[in-house]
């Protein structure tokens, strides 16, 4: 119905309200986002993490929104990676490839985009960008184009380059990553550093941010990479508490304030960061959920999303700036 409307095709109050959606929120669907009950935000985490298939997705979000309207959200919360790019794949300001580098800990061989500019006038600091659990979409290659253009040097690794790489699916990259064997991608994230350290024309100072899955692998870089000067993991799984103490990194931690899954085990880990003395940020912006900083889909806090931005930038600024002595 959403692309009849598209197409300019006309609905009916009546027809409008059968849906079981108002006309503001089909009019903003037409737009590229709908307004959807937090609750089904919440379905929506727990079916992009495997928790709940479509079915029950449907099922569960149909009970609260109808079913045609369920349906309609399930199409609205799928990503729109071209409306939401903010920074071309061909800009002229930028160098952008695709590089390979050796893994002989993880999965032998794997592959990253990097991103830099194209006029560099000195050193510049590296920054890892780790994507969510669908790999290296169009989105986070977005994320590495919009830090190269803040004057880093950005390398997104894709965890899912034994696959095959992002397949331009959601679901099938998402079907895809369940399957890796996760202590072999750590191993290749921290390939990917070291491949990443030994490109030309940096300063010698890592950062390193990510979302989702890459938050938790954030996490876990901020515990494990030697020489790791500033980590920000989005709403990411926390590490073991009794690897804390080995974090060396200025840390900006960001969390939703509707994420039950990822906020339990935050005290204990905020108990284990300030037991370890580690220099951290927390920012949790009120009335966000799981993802919010992905302006793809619905889910897109924009306030929160350039609040978090720009503490971001804040933290690389003041973090990898200096050059290593």
């Amino acid at each position: 119905v959403i692309r009849q409307l598209a197409a300019g095709s006309e609905l009916s109050d009546d027809e409008i309200a059968s849906l079981g959606i108002t006309a503001d929120q089909l009019a903003d669907e037409l737009d590229g986002t709908i307004v959807l009950d937090p609750q089904v935000l919440i379905l929506l985490d727990a079916y992009v993490h495997g928790d709940i298939d479509r079915r029950g997705f449907l099922r569960r979000a149909g009970q609260i929104l109808g079913g045609a309207a369920a349906l309609a959200a399930l199409d609205a919360l799928n990503p729109r990676f071209a409306w939401a790019q903010q920074v071309a794949k061909d800009d002229p300001r930028l160098t952008l490839e695709y590089r390979t580098f050796e893994s002989p800990k993880g999965y032998g061989q794997c592959r990253g985009y990097l991103a830099r500019p194209a006029k560099q006038d000195g050193p510049l600091p590296l920054v890892i960008v780790v994507h969510e659990n669908r790999g290296l979409n169009p989105h986070i290659e977005d994320v590495a184009r919009r830090l190269a253009l803040e004057n880093y040097v950005a390398f997104a690794p894709d965890a899912l380059t034994p696959l095959g790489g992002y397949p331009g699916s959601e679901d099938e990259a998402r079907a895809k990553f369940a399957t890796l064997d996760q202590s072999k991608c750590r191993e290749d994230f921290l390939a990917a550093a070291a491949f990443a350290r030994s490109l030309d024309g940096l300063n010698g100072r890592t950062g390193t941010v990510g979302f989702c899955y890459g938050g938790a692998i954030v996490n876990f870089l901020a515990t494990e990479l030697d020489g790791l000067h500033a980590a920000a993991p989005f709403y990411g799984g926390a590490p073991p508490v009794d690897k804390v103490a080995g974090i060396r990194a200025d840390m900006l931690i960001v969390l939703a304030e509707n994420d039950e899954r990822v906020n339990a085990a935050w005290p204990a880990y905020q108990a284990a960061l300030d037991a370890a003395k580690v220099r951290y940020e927390l920012l949790q912006p009120p009335g966000t959920t799981h993802g919010f900083h992905n302006d793809t889909t619905p889910r897109y806090a924009e306030a929160a999303a350039k609040q978090a931005w720009t503490k971001l930038l804040a933290l690389f600024e003041r973090s990898l700036r200096v050059t290593a002595s």
